[in-house]
């Protein structure tokens, strides 16, 4: 099960009540306040981990609270600070805040630790409020609350290429076959259900990661479909590789397939029509030549970079994978500028 969304509530420890005391010691006439500090509350902290892929684990535990900072006691004596709380999630979580939707915390790499509750400060006890006009002060503060917030969390997958196109495009094959993610390949629509992601190595200490997403279909923005679900996980892909099946099974149209899932793309908007993008025709070993024909005229009149291959018999992979690497280089160099 894939889990790409979660609401969750987070608390701060409190800080510990101030303490109101005095010193009662024998042979000392005059004792003095001796009321210590309350602890400070605990933070909540969420930290990225490579050791986990959804969300999953937020539909069980949704409340997390850090400790309670420890009451001050006599002798000066402070409470115990509140043990902080580190919460895991998966690279690529963004959280934001539920009641507004600001972004809080971004996480895209593996180990970073974010704060993302303050534990509340503890309260002074009466041995703080000794002066030289008040020797006696009986005024304690209490802890002050934690912060607390209701977060939404999101995951989006971190890929370097993200595969596009209908279902049955050939997508789940292509990756199976250039790495070692194994998704359910079948024939008929939606087998991808869950976004999968591929390491793709290419010759030596060379390598790159794909994402294939579940099929698009029209009207996958609005809610068609899978679509609207994962589309949000190629935000963050840097090139997307768009399939499109010229087999007689495929689009009697493949130049229409490609605008429908341009137009997807546009509606959901986040930059997404935007990014830089290879058009492969997919299925070659069984293409059918007049749409194989039409979709190769297509790609040169929008200037398109166009591949032809097969998952199934390898012919023109190697090539694409080429493309992908150059592709990928020249992007990282814009980037640079």
């Amino acid at each position: 099960m894939f889990v790409d969304q979660a609401k969750i509530y987070v608390k701060a420890g409190d800080g510990g009540n101030g303490c109101l005391a005095f010193r009662r010691e024998k042979f000392v006439p005059r004792g003095g306040p001796s009321g210590g500090n309350g602890g400070k509350g605990g933070d909540v902290y969420f930290r990225s981990t490579e050791h986990l892929n959804t969300l999953q684990a937020f539909k069980f535990q949704q409340h997390f609270t850090a400790g309670r900072g420890a009451h001050g006691s006599g002798n000066k004596r402070q409470g115990k600070d509140g043990e902080d709380l580190y919460v895991d999630v998966p690279v690529g979580t963004q959280a934001y805040d539920a009641e507004n939707e600001r972004l809080v915390a971004d996480f895209g790499a593996d180990g970073q630790v974010q704060k993302l509750a303050r534990g509340g400060r503890g309260g002074r006890g009466n041995a703080a409020f000794a002066t030289s006009t008040n020797q006696a002060p009986r005024r304690v503060e209490e802890g002050l609350p934690g912060e607390s917030f209701t977060l939404r969390l999101e995951l989006k997958v971190l890929a370097d290429v993200g595969l596009i196109g209908f279902p049955n495009a050939g997508k789940s094959t292509l990756i199976s076959t250039i790495s070692g993610a194994r998704p359910k390949v079948a024939d008929y629509p939606f087998t991808t259900l869950t976004p999968h992601l591929g390491v793709v190595t290419y010759e030596q200490f060379r390598s790159f990661v794909v994402a294939d997403i579940p099929g698009l279909i029209k009207g996958a923005h609005a809610g068609s479909g899978l679509g609207d679900q994962f589309l949000r996980h190629i935000e963050r892909c840097r090139l997307l590789l768009h399939l499109i099946d010229v087999s007689a099974l495929g689009p009697e149209d493949p130049a229409e397939a490609w605008k429908t899932i341009d137009r997807e793309l546009r509606h959901y908007g986040s930059g997404l029509a935007k990014k830089p993008q290879i058009v492969a025709a997919a299925k070659l070993d069984s293409a059918d030549p007049d749409r194989l024909k039409r979709i190769a005229a297509f790609c040169r009149r929008r200037r398109l970079p166009y591949f032809q291959m097969s998952a199934a018999s390898g012919e023109g992979v190697a090539k694409l994978k080429r493309a992908i690497v150059d592709k990928l280089a020249e992007v990282a160099s814009e980037v640079g500028r």
